[in-house]
């Protein structure tokens, strides 16, 4: 027998795993990875959590270095990160907690509750730190 009449090997007769071009980027898709991104952002946003609440426990020269940091651009914009982050991982949640339950699983719902998902992290950030600006 030849090698190209030879049976199939059992390793070669499995189905292969599509290329990534075959699939078509989504809303949903792109929020499914924005989950897990979030979620590992709040893990680094507890860190500045308790390094903040470390600082206020000790004198206030460490007070004074963690206040300075977040009063800076740098930490203005890694606290708006963070808050962005929780509000978009929560809303996510919710999203999962709808799917769960067993609505919104068909394609034009699935896309509104993606967008809605975005659209929401977003507004929800942007009404907290408005709030926290004009309460300052």
């Amino acid at each position: 027998m030849t090698a190209t009449n030879a049976p199939p090997s059992p390793a070669s007769a499995r189905p292969l795993s599509p290329h990534l071009s075959v699939y078509r980027f989504t809303v949903t898709m792109t929020m499914s990875i924005l989950h897990r991104i979030t979620g590992c952002g709040l893990y680094l946003g507890a860190l500045l959590l308790a390094w903040f609440l470390i600082a206020t426990s000790m004198d206030a020269a460490a007070f004074g270095v963690v206040s300075s940091f977040l009063s800076s651009i740098i930490g203005r914009f890694i606290l708006f990160g963070f808050s962005w982050s929780l509000f978009h991982h929560a809303v996510g949640g919710v999203r999962h907690i709808i799917w769960d339950a067993g609505y919104g699983l068909e394609t034009p719902e699935r896309e509104w509750l993606a967008w809605g998902t975005l659209i929401g992290g977003f507004a929800l950030t942007i009404i907290v730190w408005s709030i926290g600006y004009a309460v300052r």
